[in-house]
């Protein structure tokens, strides 16, 4: 995630807590829609869009997997930013494994996307962004909307156009599970650690252990969130529980209860983990070294913990 920059200054995301002392995350600026119907300012076509990413961000995560899962690798591009952010935020390094630097406009940092876009902007810079590169700018800086148009909007260029991951008769249990995953783990994990009041800390703390404990409850019975077939639930799931051992459960102190603890929810991450497509788009390395390196406020010394690398249950 972004949300430590702005304006090109440093940011201290502990200053972004309301009175209560409880984190609020800032909601994305970039809002239009590649769509395939008649007029559409943004009309999918093979070639013309780029995704920018990074490893380490749950949010940008899932845009890399429907990309991949929906077989657009060959038609949508790919940039990868480094994971250690600095003041300038997300920067492009071609100096280390996993990155891949901007070819559109060989930027140095995600930020100058944004200005390109829009002169005078002023909020974040954030991950993941989606880039026409024939008016050269964001069409989108919202995952979950991203991830929707890679599911629907591209099936004429996809290798995998049969893989529906918002199926119709099943959208009102996805709007409804995704809201609950949200609050509770997507976003509550953020809310735990960037918290600065023990009482923001604790009803957040507490809001992740429940919100588990219910996921668990579902996947003991099922082999998805939604029941027997894979959706955008089980994505939007994935990249927040893949990263809860090494990075949440200590980081941002989400320390009631670890997923290894939760039979249920381990088998599940590991039956997402093998899906062909997935494991690759894992970097542990990024996710351990953004957080740990980055997150100066909570964790001041830069130094990025021992992890024996059974991150899959």
């Amino acid at each position: 995630m972004a949300e430590l920059t702005t304006q090109g200054k440093p940011g201290n995301i502990l200053l972004w807590a309301n009175e209560k002392g409880e984190f609020v995350r800032k909601n994305s600026q970039f809002r239009n829609f590649i769509s395939a119907a008649d007029g559409a300012l943004y009309p999918p076509e093979a070639n013309r869009y780029h995704l920018y990413i990074s490893l380490a961000c749950p949010w940008a995560h899932r845009t890399l997997i429907v990309r991949n899962l929906k077989g657009l690798d060959k038609i949508i591009g790919l940039s990868i930013v480094h994971y250690h952010m600095k003041e300038l935020g997300w920067e492009f390094r071609g100096d280390e494994e996993g990155c891949i630097p901007d070819p559109i406009n060989n930027h140095k940092y995600l930020r100058d996307l944004y200005f390109i876009t829009e002169p005078n902007y002023n909020g974040r810079y954030t991950v993941p962004v989606l880039f026409d590169k024939k008016s050269n700018k964001i069409v989108n800086n919202e995952s979950s909307e991203i991830i929707r148009m890679f599911n629907s909007e591209f099936n004429e260029f996809s290798s995998n156009p049969e893989l529906n991951l918002y199926p119709s008769h099943l959208q009102s249990e996805i709007d409804e599970i995704n809201e609950v995953i949200y609050n509770g783990i997507n976003n509550g994990v953020y809310k735990a650690g960037f918290a600065t009041s023990q009482e923001a800390y604790e009803e957040n703390a507490q809001l992740v252990y429940k919100t588990l404990l219910a996921v668990e409850k579902i996947l003991k019975d099922n082999e998805y969130v939604c029941g027997n077939v894979l959706t955008e639930a089980d994505i939007r799931l994935f990249t927040s529980i893949i990263r809860f051992d090494p990075v949440y459960y200590g980081h941002f102190k989400c320390n009631l209860i670890s997923v290894r603890e939760l039979p249920g929810l381990s088998s599940w991450l590991k039956r997402i983990y093998s899906i062909p497509g997935i494991k690759d788009t894992v970097n542990m390395e990024h996710i351990k070294k953004h957080y740990y390196m980055s997150h100066l406020q909570i964790n001041p010394t830069g130094i990025v913990p021992l992890y024996n690398g059974e991150f899959v249950g």
